[in-house]
């Protein structure tokens, strides 16, 4: 603003539109103010100081400097705009009146009643848009190109407009300006920004690569490129622009994120992530926040390095930070089953079934297994809770069977849970029943080896379950299919073929 050539009192007029946008009225005064001293006949900051008399309750006051701004308009029927803009800003009901009257008078005031100007055009854009008229205030904002073919506030706003109902020619717009004007920074952006909307994520990486080279970017943006970077699976190059931002700056806590994130999908950065998340770690507060994903990969570098109380507590922390989230329950109960805690693991993933909308099979597969081996961990130190895991096992399991008819996991859950709260006498007999319903169930899918864990399970107990009963042809033929399914093993097949 100190340079020989600027117009001060457009750009005291400009920086006094941005504090009113900020709220900083005092300010805006001021700026508007200093234009007027710079140059009195620039009717613009009139129009900036009658905007401060609306907003402190004064039309009247307002409307004199309003009037003394057209006077010195001239033909310059833009300023009929931007004092129609004050009162819209100031209050577009009460002052519906004055609006229109301000842009009647640009009509009237153009040939053929069609304003050649691209403010106004703007401004009805603006207003339809309000409305959200998208299709109008698109309209609008091409005519305002029309009449300012540099106006890069309308090529962005109506591809912004038209990205509600065209997002193809939101994106021709944009490059429309681009082609006027190859060094806009808010052009180079919006379009990378367009691109990310309508799932072009190539493009959108590739538009914001120009755009941080271009001076003029925002500092801020930097980090949406890093994200692009990362979430269009670009992890060399976006490992390689956050280690740029942190020798910029190397409190940049979001560089120091994606880094890390980056780093954490290539192979070869193994031996640096244990170092880089507990620098992380340290960096971490109430200003420096985590996403859901810092958290899980980071206690996952901390599981990975048999940090374990530090894994769990940065889980626990997440859980508090995002109770929704049924990942942190999930990977806090594998961390506990890493450590054989698997009755700490059930507690935990009791929380991970409370976080969803509806459990799948797997979901309750595992919650049911979970609860199982718990309570086999407990057994012999805490009977109590022994026999409350099995019995949440034991609901778990029937809802599998009811639920799920065609597949065996229900009922052979339902058995291994009575074999292991059976005394050792009632083993070999206790869980017949569950175990022949599961078989049934396998062989009614013709295809056994699809269930090959269960059904191996299912065929031993019902083979040793005729042993027991002196019935050994019909032993035989449950272990025969057991060695269906897992025909190399030669200890078992020598096993049954002894059998007399």
């Amino acid at each position: 603003i100190n340079k020989a050539d600027t117009d001060k009192a457009a750009s005291y007029y400009y920086l006094g539109c941005i504090s009113m946008q900020e709220g900083n009225l005092p300010e805006a005064t001021s700026m508007f103010n200093k234009g007027v001293e710079a140059n009195p006949e620039y009717a613009y900051n009139y129009v900036g100081l009658g905007a401060i008399e609306l907003a402190n309750k004064s039309p009247k006051t307002a409307a004199a400097q309003f009037k003394q701004a057209e006077k010195l308009a001239k033909k310059d029927l833009a300023v009929y705009v931007a004092v129609a803009r004050a009162y819209y800003n100031a209050d577009p009901v009460a002052y519906a009146e004055e609006v229109e009257k301000k842009m009647d008078k640009v009509r009237k005031s153009s040939p053929n009643f069609a304003p050649q100007i691209a403010d106004f055009y703007m401004f009805e854009g603006d207003m339809a848009a309000d409305k959200s008229d998208w299709g109008a205030a698109a309209g609008r904002y091409e005519m305002a190109t029309t009449y300012d073919p540099a106006a890069t506030e309308a090529y962005v706003k109506g591809a912004s407009m038209y990205l509600k109902i065209n997002p193809n020619y939101s994106i021709q717009l944009l490059k429309k300006l681009l082609q006027l004007n190859p060094t806009s920074a808010l052009g180079q952006r919006e379009l990378a920004d367009k691109y990310y909307d309508t799932k072009k994520y190539k493009e959108a990486v590739a538009e914001y690569a120009k755009y941080v080279q271009n001076p003029n970017h925002f500092k801020q943006d930097e980090d949406r490129y890093a994200f692009l970077l990362f979430y269009s699976g670009d992890f060399n190059a976006g490992y390689e622009f956050a280690s740029k931002l942190l020798a910029e700056n190397p409190t940049n806590f979001t560089a120091q994120r994606y880094q890390f994130m980056n780093a954490a999908q290539l192979p070869e950065m193994k031996d640096k992530l244990l170092p880089m998340a507990e620098a992380l770690i340290a960096n971490h507060n109430d200003t420096n926040r985590f996403a859901a994903i810092d958290y899980i990969l980071i206690s996952d570098e901390l599981k990975n390095a048999k940090q374990y109380e530090k894994a769990v507590a940065l889980l626990e922390e997440g859980i508090k930070e995002m109770p929704d989230n049924s990942q942190f329950y999930k990977n806090l109960a594998m961390i506990y089953v890493e450590q054989n805690m698997i009755a700490k693991a059930a507690d935990v993933y009791l929380g991970y079934m409370a976080s969803l909308e509806k459990a799948t099979f797997n979901d309750k597969v595992q919650y049911a297994t979970f609860c199982y081996y718990g309570a086999i961990e407990k057994k012999t130190t805490d009977a109590a809770r022994s026999a409350e895991l099995f019995d949440k096992a034991t609901e778990i399991a029937n809802d599998l069977a009811a639920t799920y008819t065609t597949h065996p996991r229900g009922y052979k859950l339902l058995g291994d849970i009575k074999v292991q709260r059976a005394d050792q006498a009632e083993v070999a007999t206790i869980a017949f029943d569950e175990y022949m319903k599961a078989c049934n169930v396998i062989e009614a899918s013709g295809n056994a080896a699809q269930y090959a864990s269960d059904a191996k399970v299912v065929f031993n107990y019902l083979g040793n379950y005729y042993l027991e009963q002196n019935d050994v042809e019909t032993a035989k033929i449950y272990f025969y299919k057991y060695l269906e399914i897992d025909p190399k093993n030669d200890a078992y097949r020598a096993f049954v073929e002894g059998l007399k």
